[in-house]
C-alpha cells in the first residue's frame, strides 16, 4: 500500500476460514507484531473470499493490488 512518508506499507490479504469467522483485524495486527520487527508490522488488514491465482497456481499479485488501489479510490 502506498505511504506518503514510508513510500509502502505492508498490508494483508486474509481468507477466514471456517472455525475463525469472528478473526478481527486487530487480532491479526497483535500476531503479527509479536512475529515481526516494528517498520514489518501490517498497516491493514483486508479480509476477502479467495486468494486469486493463476491456472498454475501462482498468486495474482496484479489482481491483489487492483483491489487495493480500488480500497483506496472508495476511501
Amino acid at each position: 500500500m502506498k505511504d506518503e512518508a514510508a513510500g509502502e506499507v505492508p498490508v494483508a490479504f486474509v481468507v477466514r476460514s471456517n472455525g475463525h469467522t469472528d478473526l478481527t483485524e486487530d487480532e491479526i495486527k497483535q500476531f503479527i507484531s509479536k512475529q515481526v520487527v516494528f517498520y514489518k508490522r501490517i498497516n491493514r488488514v483486508f479480509f476477502i473470499d479467495a486468494i486469486p491465482k493463476s491456472p498454475s497456481g501462482k498468486i495474482l499479485r496484479k489482481d491483489l493490488r487492483a483491489k487495493l488501489a480500488a480500497e483506496a479510490v472508495s476511501n
